[in-house]
Order: C-alpha cells, then structure tokens, then sequence
C-alpha cells in the first residue's frame, strides 16, 4: 500500500514495543531503517530482525542517551554519515512507571520529563539539518496522557503535554522549511511495555479492552499504519495534527480504566 523504496527512517526508541512495530512497517515497505536506543543487545536484536524484514538494505543501529545533548550530538554525526539525510524522523523516547504523586521523587518526576521531553527537543533540533536536505517529516509518538488526567501518571502528563506542544510549535515554525511535524497518541497497546506496566495482569488487560468502544486493545500494526499514512504523500497537507490511534479510548474510556487500575494498585 505504501512505497518507501530508498528513503532514510530514523527510529528513536525503535528497539522494542510501538516504535520497533513502526520500524518494522517502514522497512517492509522498503525503507532503510535507522534505529536508535541505550541497550546494544536490544538495538542489535532489533537491527537483526529489520534486516531479515528487508534484506535488500543495511539497516542500522546507533545507541545513545536523549536526555544528555552532547551524545545525541555524537549520535547524528554517525546517523550524517549512515544516511546522509532523513526522510522520516519517528521521535519515539518515552519513560514511564506508575506512581502517586504525593510519592514520587522529584528524581522520578525528572526523568520522565528528560526523555520525554527534553530528549524529543535534543532529537528534532540535532535531527533538522538532515531532515530539510529532503523536505522530511517528523512524527512523534505521544500518549493519551498528555491531554487527559490519569492517576499515577502526573509526570507523564506533563511531559506528554509539553511534547505536544512542542509538534505544534514546530509544525508552525518549519513549516516554511517543507517539513511536517504531527504527534500519533496510541490508545492501549497489547504486547508493549509500558501497556504491560500499567496493567501486568490479563484480568487488567481485558477490563481496559472493555473500556474501549472498539472492544478490543490495540496492536503495534495499528500504530504503524498511522504512521506510514502521515509520512506519505497521502497526508502533504498534514501538519500540526495530534491524531489519536486509540479505537475510541479516549471518548470516555480512559478515565474509567486507570481509575480501576489505580484502585487495583492500592489494594
């Protein structure tokens, strides 16, 4: 359906879960792909099964730290001579731990909004060069805490919050540049980490999957498929937009599923 032969994807956080899925997406529609994490284990793992997606390119991995400037700087100087340019920046970062905020340290708090956060600013800063080579775009991959209340989830909140702002922003201000900038919010992911956090138990898992008028959570492909629809010609005239990948959770249901959640932790 959609023909990424010979573009350049970088992945940041691509070694595992939504954005290994959307990696994955990329190369099978004939992409080469870049992927980007801490754990060298993870990132050749998640290289090796990209490479056997999609023999026909060298895929790649380069480790580095979002919330620290200096070795994401290091990490582009290798992407630059990887790829020479970007096509697609998927910018992926995310922390998270379920946690009352009346217990949480502000170290806890602080993390969340340095990967979050800061460390989305240091990767489409470092990434623009190579991005408006091509007329590229962004895509961030945000979560529904960033525009609806959750318990246990007041630094993700935040940090979410701010990373949709910052899509916005930058959607206006590189605009001018040819470049689009839009954020995917994915719903309940089944199979991911942060889903599996949030709710460690089938029995959570399915009462979330109730709350969803879908009736069903969702899988990395649905994430993925946004993802190569924005970056396509299909959606040139797309940007700014904060698009919800979440079969309706977030109409009503999500409110209702954390607070069990919640309420579950406690006892």
């Amino acid at each position: 359906m959609f023909d990424y032969h010979n573009k350049h994807v970088l992945v940041i956080g691509g070694t595992s879960g939504i954005n290994l899925g959307i990696a994955t997406a990329f190369a099978q529609a004939g992409a080469r792909v870049v992927v980007v994490g801490r754990n060298h284990d993870k990132i050749n793992e998640a290289v090796e099964h990209l490479q056997q997606t999609n023999p026909n390119h060298q895929h790649l991995g380069v480790s580095f730290d979002v919330r620290n400037l200096e070795d994401v700087k290091a990490g582009f100087s290798q992407i630059a001579a990887m790829l020479g340019h970007i096509d697609v920046l998927i910018s992926g970062a995310a922390g998270n731990f379920p946690a009352l905020a009346e217990s949480m340290s502000e170290n806890g708090f602080k993390a969340v909004m340095d990967i979050d956060l800061l460390g989305s600013f240091h990767v489409l800063k470092q990434a623009l060069p190579l991005l408006q080579l091509v007329k590229g775009n962004i895509i961030q991959i945000s979560a529904p805490q960033a525009n609806i209340a959750m318990a246990m989830q007041a630094h993700v909140c935040a940090a979410k919050a701010g990373v949709d702002m910052l899509t916005k922003s930058l959607a206006l201000e590189w605009g001018s540049k040819g470049i689009r900038v839009n954020s995917i919010i994915p719903g309940p992911i089944a199979n991911t980490e942060g889903f599996n956090r949030l709710a460690p138990t089938a029995e959570l898992q399915q009462e979330v999957a109730a709350s969803v008028p879908l009736q069903r959570n969702g899988d990395t492909k649905d994430i993925a498929n946004m993802a190569l629809f924005l970056a396509s010609p299909l959606a040139s005239y797309v940007t700014g937009a904060i698009i919800p990948v979440d079969g309706g959770w977030s109409l009503g249901g999500v409110s209702t599923a954390m607070a069990l959640l919640a309420q579950k932790s406690q006892q």
